[in-house]
C-alpha cells in the first residue's frame, strides 16, 4: 500500500467507502445466516501444507476478546459486529481505530468453520489496527484470547489481495478445509481510486487453528 493510500483514505468519507468491497462479499458470502445458503469450497482433511504445523483438533464454543499478531505488532481487543439492514457488516467505531471486529454470524474463532475479524487500516491522521496487515508471512501466528480464558493459536497459511472487480466471495471466506477451524484477518488494499472513493481491493489473511493455550491467571 503506497503512502498517497495510506493519507488518502484518512478522512471519515473514504475510510467508510473503503469498506464496499469487503460488505459487498461479505453480503453474498453471509446470505446462507439470512436462509439463502451458499455452497462453499474446501477439499476434506488432508495434511497442512508443507512446512507448516499440523491443524489442530477444533475447539468449543467462546466469544473472542482479543487478538494478537507478535510479527504485526498488533495487540487488540475484540468487539461484536452484526450486519446492518442492507446486508453490510458493521465496521468498528472510527473512535476506536485500534479495536478489532468479530462478524458474529461466522465462527466463533478456534471452533469449526471460518471466523471473520475486520479492522481499519488507517484514520484522518494516523494508523489503524490493520495497517500492517499486507505484510504478514505465511507462517506467522495470531493468538485469539477468547473469553473462557483459552487462548486459540492460529498459523497464517495465505495472504492474498482480492481486487473487486473479479471478487470471489467464497474463496475469500470460504473454508479451505472442510471442519476445520480457521480464521480471516480482514482490512483495505489495492490501489485507491479518488474518483470513485474507494480502495479497489481487501487484504485477506487465512490461518488455521494449530494450537491452544491457556491466557495468564485464569484458572484451569
Amino acid at each position: 500500500m503506497s503512502a498517497e493510500q495510506r493519507s488518502s483514505g484518512g478522512s471519515r468519507l473514504l475510510t467508510f467507502a473503503a469498506w464496499s468491497v469487503l460488505v459487498l462479499g461479505l453480503w453474498l458470502w453471509g446470505r446462507e445466516i439470512t436462509g439463502v445458503a451458499i455452497p462453499l469450497p474446501g477439499r476434506a482433511g488432508g495434511p497442512a501444507a508443507p512446512g507448516l504445523p499440523a491443524a489442530h483438533t477444533p475447539l468449543g464454543p467462546a466469544a473472542p476478546a482479543r487478538v494478537d499478531v507478535p510479527s504485526l505488532g498488533v495487540q487488540a481487543p475484540v468487539m461484536v459486529r452484526d450486519l446492518d439492514a442492507k446486508g453490510a457488516i458493521e465496521p468498528p467505531p472510527y473512535e476506536n481505530p485500534g479495536t478489532v471486529g468479530w462478524w458474529r454470524g461466522g465462527a466463533q474463532p478456534g471452533t469449526a468453520g471460518t471466523a471473520l475479524l475486520v479492522g481499519h487500516v488507517d484514520t484522518r491522521s494516523k494508523p489503524a489496527v490493520f495497517y500492517g496487515l499486507s505484510s504478514a508471512k505465511t507462517g506467522d501466528k495470531i493468538r485469539v484470547v477468547r473469553a473462557d480464558g483459552s487462548v486459540a493459536e492460529f498459523t497464517i497459511e495465505d495472504v492474498r489481495v482480492h481486487e473487486r472487480a473479479d471478487f470471489d466471495p467464497a474463496k475469500a471466506y470460504g473454508p479451505k478445509v472442510r471442519g476445520r477451524a480457521e480464521l480471516r484477518l480482514v482490512t483495505c488494499g489495492g490501489t485507491y481510486d479518488k474518483a470513485a472513493k474507494e480502495y479497489s481491493a481487501n487484504v485477506v489473511v487465512s490461518a488455521y487453528l494449530t494450537g491452544v493455550g491457556v491466557r495468564p491467571g485464569t484458572a484451569v
